[in-house]
């Protein structure tokens, strides 16, 4: 038993077998000590119900985003599929470890060696499998980084659907290798806003050069959606069906760091919408639940700030003020981030579910300029050798934050974090850093104030 842990404390991948790829997703909710507020429709005000939904949505996924079930089954053409490329992997950082000098452990769950190259073909795959059964042929969707336009354009090329993807303009510009994936797996995309609807061409009209935003992007994809029958609408963050889909990482994550003999004091990912957060982080957040001491780390932009400064409250997920409102920590539907490059991390709001968790102290942020994010993962790359994506650099910053503060205190911790996707397709927000033009943005309070008028009016949380 001493060999066998002393083994596993120099090991440094911890590897799964395909026979213990989990078979149910985890629901936090039937967990949560709060229950999440009610999702109110955008024109009544009140409660919607699946009937609101069905434009965009097939009724399974409806039914999974109000289900109070613990846990869901997962169809086996999903897990067919998942098996090209889980379980992922965790590894131990020992040379990070070594570079900075610390006493704590560091661990992370990889998601980069999916086809697309992160997280995100977990849900879409799920979202296309469950469209193609109730007989929609085409999905309409936003990408910010472009990381969840890719994984549902190779979900749908793998189970026989169109797909259309409407890229922040920003990031469309910044990489055109991501753009080019898309298409390969015969997806179009073009650039957001867009000429092709009326919410993008009301934008352009008012503002013919905006980087765009995800809210933009969304009000797009929604309304190509709403207008044709054999299109559905699929969202790659936000939802809880979405993050439900997530979280075999975590349940993966929790069977490993058992095979490490370690588990977790801190758990940390990066937050955008929340999803490759989620995750990781909800089925240990089972575990804090039930009384175990996890500190769970949420790392967001400064230049987004969205769980750090933004209020919760009722808000629209999009622009053009298409989508049902729901309770979250916002900046404000109107909010357009400024242009960095972790531009999947470029949203208004977060999950409603992380947002009631952070409201209930289960879970804390913190927010990070760009420069020092791009530190860090120079760092990792440098002892690790994956490049990782800007978007899960910020787990990575936040990581040794971790191991600074606990080797202040004097005190040894095990650190698990979310590397939720590769850099491959960042080359360009690398040679910028490199080059010492990065600029970092912080969101100053004015234009914090402008962007929450946008929701002054609306319902409010209980």
């Amino acid at each position: 038993m001493q060999r066998a842990a002393v083994g596993a404390a120099s090991q440094t991948k911890f590897l799964l077998d395909e026979s213990q790829l989990p078979r149910r997703w985890y629901n936090i909710r039937p967990d949560m000590p709060t229950a999440p507020q009610p999702v109110l429709h955008p024109g009544t005000g009140r409660p919607i119900g699946p009937d609101d939904l069905a434009p965009l949505f097939p009724m399974e996924l409806i039914a999974q985003e109000v289900s109070e079930e613990p846990e869901i089954a997962i169809p086996e053409e999903v897990l067919e599929i998942y098996s090209l490329w889980r379980p992922t992997p965790l590894y131990r950082a020992h040379r990070l470890e070594q570079a900075i000098g610390t006493r704590s452990a560091i661990f992370y769950k990889y998601e980069g060696v999916s086809p697309p190259g992160s997280h995100k073909p977990n849900t879409a795959v799920a979202q296309a499998h469950y469209n193609k059964q109730e007989g929609r042929t085409r999905l309409s969707t936003e990408t910010g980084a472009g990381q969840w336009g890719s994984a549902l354009a190779f979900a749908c090329k793998l189970i026989g659907l169109e797909c259309k993807v409407y890229m922040v303009r920003i990031s469309y510009d910044q990489k055109p290798n991501r753009r080019s994936m898309i298409q390969a797996w015969g997806a179009e995309i073009v650039p957001s806003p867009s000429p092709e609807t009326a919410a993008g061409r009301a934008i352009l009209a008012e503002d013919p050069d905006t980087p765009g935003s995800l809210g933009i992007a969304i009000s797009e994809a929604v309304e190509d959606a709403a207008g044709r029958a054999d299109t559905a609408y699929s969202l790659g963050s936000v939802l809880n069906h979405v993050l439900l889909h997530q979280t075999v990482i975590g349940q993966e994550a929790l069977a490993q760091m058992e095979a490490a003999g370690a588990f977790p004091d801190v758990v940390i990912g990066c937050v955008g919408g929340g999803s490759n957060f989620a995750g990781l982080a909800f089925p240990f957040l089972r575990e804090k639940i039930a009384g175990r001491d996890i500190d769970v780390l949420a790392c967001e932009p400064a230049a987004c700030p969205t769980l750090t400064r933004g209020p919760f409250a009722y808000d629209f997920g999009d622009t053009s003020k298409l989508t049902p409102l729901v309770a979250m920590h916002t900046l404000g539907h109107d909010f357009v981030p400024a242009p960095i490059h972790a531009g999947g991390l470029r949203y208004h709001g977060v999950a409603p579910l992380i947002s009631q968790l952070v409201r209930d102290g289960l879970i804390r942020a913190e927010a990070y300029v760009q420069s020092d994010v791009f530190e860090s993962a120079v760092l990792f790359a440098g002892t690790e050798g994956i490049l990782p994506a800007p978007e899960a650099a910020h787990a990575i910053h936040g990581a040794l934050g971790a191991a600074k503060a606990a080797d202040e205190a004097g005190v040894q911790r095990t650190i698990l974090f979310n590397l939720s996707g590769h850099g491959h397709f960042d080359m360009t927000a690398y040679d910028t850093y490199l080059e010492g033009k990065l600029e970092d943005v912080a969101l100053d309070e004015d234009e914090i104030e402008r962007a929450l008028r946008a929701i002054e009016g609306l319902p409010t949380p209980v």
